[in-house]
C-alpha cells in the first residue's frame, strides 16, 4: 500500500476519533472520569473486534486500529485524571480501566470466534 493515501486514511480516523472522544467526555461529565473510563472500554472492545475477526482489510483497519481507535482511547487523560482523584477513587479507576478493558478485549474476540 501506498504510504501517503495509508498516512491520509489514518489521520482521517485518528481526527474522528478525537472528536468522538470529545464528545463523550462532554455527554458524561462529572467528578469522576466516566468519559475516559468509557471510551477506553468500547475502544479496547472495538480494538479486539478489529484485531480478532479478521474482516478488515489492512487499509481500513490502519484507519480504524491506529487512527480512529487510537485516538478514541486515551491513557494520558487516564494517568492525569486518576492522580487527580482521591486514593479510594484513584485505585477504582485503575481497576476499572484495566478491568473492564482487559475483560472488553476478551469479550470482542470470543464474539469474533476466537477462544
Amino acid at each position: 500500500m501506498n504510504r501517503l493515501p495509508a498516512l491520509a486514511l489514518v489521520a482521517a480516523g485518528g481526527a474522528a476519533g478525537a472528536s468522538c472522544r470529545h464528545a463523550v467526555a462532554l455527554a458524561l461529565p462529572g467528578t469522576f472520569p466516566w468519559g475516559t473510563l468509557a471510551v477506553n472500554v468500547t475502544g479496547c472492545f472495538l480494538l479486539g473486534l478489529v484485531a480478532f475477526s479478521g474482516l478488515l482489510p489492512p487499509a481500513p483497519r490502519s484507519a480504524v486500529a491506529t487512527g480512529f481507535l487510537s485516538s478514541f482511547t486515551t491513557y494520558s487523560a487516564f494517568a492525569v485524571e486518576t492522580v487527580a482523584l482521591s486514593p479510594a477513587l484513584a485505585a477504582a479507576n485503575v481497576a476499572a480501566n484495566y478491568g473492564l478493558g482487559v475483560a472488553a478485549v476478551l469479550a470482542a474476540r470470543r464474539l469474533a470466534g476466537g477462544s
